[in-house]
């Protein structure tokens, strides 16, 4: 029987789509457009996109299974990129990691200094200094690919690995700081199934049937566990196996990032956006920028904090003689992408709501800050690295 040819440019399309949501600046993009169309919703009919975000489903709203469900996607891929980086990238060479892991570590402290700093006395303002600690990978990359492609490859390579890095922080964070309500039977059976994931991983089982039910179960009993279930993601994605064996064309961790990251880029982070970073625009949730405390911790931490904490452990490490600078960069090219670092977004996103969740006008506020940070950071960033990208082709040309 004749195929129906009618269908081939569809499959041709999906395939092509599921290629290009494997590289960092589609996926950034599609995830700016979620939020763009989330501000625009949030503004337009605010009772509508407040209903479809509380819509009740099996016991969680709507932003809630984004928020414990799809996010532990993102995470996954984001530990099996840990993973990738420990075995066979930056990190795997002690003297190279040392560069991007004390850069992440002083991105991670200083901008929670600035905001203790700036948001001192305001109410619980303590609850939120981990908010300006997280770099969003997908964002940051899409605006380096997008600006500055011509750049050289290692300034990529330290962002990727010092925002991998910053993520295993974040989810640390996530786990020690913002778990209020432990069951430590749900935590030990969730621990004993990621752990049974692991052994069969090193086993070398590679069936998707036996590896997806444990991982679902192992998620369930993190959730309710009362440990944020992206936890579950991240150990996940840090034990799956990036070596092959004889009868192996390419790994685990290989096929689960191949399958997996268009997901996270095309579904899980896009929808997670959407659902969270709809805010009401109005002079009470701007002026709250200039005037609440938290929401100027928030920007400065993110803004400030990030370009100190990111910049000045890369100079500090290489000062000390414990790491050195790739012989293809400059000062200049790490200010760009320290600046870059202060892309907060899905995480910040994250780590707000389980701080203030409790009052959703801190949240909306918070948010708002969140949003303007990462537009702060994305324009500077993407400013600088023209300037450097200019003036690396000028040094070419005159050579």
């Amino acid at each position: 029987m004749r195929p129906a040819t009618n269908t081939w440019p569809t499959v041709r399309y999906a395939r092509t789509l599921t290629e290009a949501l494997r590289t960092e600046t589609l996926g950034g993009i599609v995830m700016l457009g979620a939020t763009i169309c989330a501000l625009i919703w949030a503004n337009v009919s605010p009772g509508s996109y407040t209903a479809l975000r509380e819509t009740p489903i099996g016991g969680m709203e709507l932003y809630q299974w984004a928020q414990h469900g799809l996010l532990t996607v993102f995470f996954f891929v984001a530990g099996v990129e840990v993973k990738e980086e420990f075995v066979h990238g930056e990190l795997a060479n002690p003297r190279k990691a040392a560069l991007p892991i004390i850069a992440s570590v002083g991105g991670m402290i200083v901008p929670a200094v600035v905001f203790l700093l700036v948001s001192w006395g305001a109410p619980d303002a303590a609850r939120g200094w981990a908010i300006p600690t997280a770099t969003d990978i997908a964002f940051a990359l899409a605006v380096l690919a997008v600006t500055a492609g011509a750049m050289p490859a290692a300034l990529r390579a330290f962002l990727l690995t010092s925002a991998v890095v910053d993520d295993l922080g974040a989810i640390t964070i996530i786990a020690v700081f913002y778990t209020d309500d432990l069951d430590l039977l749900m935590l030990l059976a969730g621990a004993a199934l990621i752990a049974v994931y692991g052994l069969l991983q090193w086993r070398g089982v590679r069936s998707p049937w036996i590896h997806l039910p444990l991982a679902v179960a192992a998620w369930y009993a993190v959730e309710l566990s009362g440990v944020h279930a992206t936890v579950a993601g991240v150990a996940l994605g840090l034990l799956t196996r990036v070596r092959t064996t004889a009868n192996e064309a390419r790994s685990p961790a290989e096929a689960a990032d191949h399958y997996i990251r268009p997901i996270s880029a095309g579904l899980a982070v896009p929808v997670f956006a959407f659902l969270s970073a709809g805010v009401k625009l109005d002079a009470s949730s701007l002026g709250a920028m200039f005037s609440d405390r938290v929401v100027l911790g928030v920007i400065a931490g993110l803004v400030v904090g990030k370009f100190l904490g990111v910049f000045g452990g890369a100079w500090l490490s290489v000062r000390l003689g414990l790491a050195r600078l790739a012989r293809e960069l400059r000062w200049r090219d790490m200010a760009a992408v320290s600046l870059l670092a202060g892309i907060g977004f899905t995480v910040s996103l994250l780590i707000a709501d389980l701080a203030y969740g409790a009052d959703q006008e801190r949240v909306a506020a918070v948010t708002t800050g969140i949003l303007a940070a990462s537009l702060i950071a994305s324009v500077l960033a993407a400013v600088l690295l023209h300037v450097r990208v200019r003036k690396r082709r000028i040094a070419q040309d005159d050579d």
